[in-house]
């Protein structure tokens, strides 16, 4: 499956015939999807509907609502699908979600995996993927000057256990 994008709008149209009832996601990637629409309609009652029967109780719901209400949801692309179509009982589904929280962008890059029983998409787990963290400046090694400017090797000065940084 190639990436697919999709705006707030068309995601909405695409899945709120689910979070209706008016019809059944019928692969992983709608049932993430229309998920994702859930949060950003505050409908916990779907996310928890829609959540493994078996760990659905570990769900904090007043967490979830929280969140729901606090972020502004921008859209969706779904990365990748691994099995998760019609015919399958398990799949798993890449994405990042875009969104904003206490006045900044986020993107939410997730692999969840989805799990279907008796004909019926539910979401099993997820992992969150990060990019690694890039350090802006070099590191300091033990027998560098210190960055401070004291002259002193870095193991010496700021470097030394106990010391307080710069």
């Amino acid at each position: 499956m190639s990436a697919q994008t999709f705006d707030l709008d068309a995601l909405k149209a695409r899945c709120l015939p689910f979070l209706r009832g008016e019809a059944v996601p019928q692969t992983a990637g709608d049932m993430m999807a229309s998920r994702y629409i859930a949060y950003s309609t505050g409908d916990v009652d779907y996310i928890l509907a829609t959540h493994d029967p078996a760990t659905r109780d570990e769900t904090d719901r007043e967490a979830t609502e929280e969140w729901a209400k606090t972020a502004r949801f921008h859209g969706l692309s779904i990365l990748s699908s691994k099995a998760g179509g019609p015919s399958d009982d398990e799949g798993e589904v890449e994405f990042i979600a875009l969104y904003e929280q206490a006045g900044r962008e986020h993107e939410h890059h997730e692999r969840s995996t989805f799990r279907r029983i008796e004909g019926k998409w539910y979401f099993v787990d997820a992992k969150v993927l990060r990019d690694p963290v890039r350090r802006a400046e070099p590191k300091v090694g033990r027998n560098d000057p210190c960055p401070c400017g004291s002259g002193k090797k870095y193991k010496k000065c700021h470097g030394a256990s106990g010391a307080s940084a710069a």
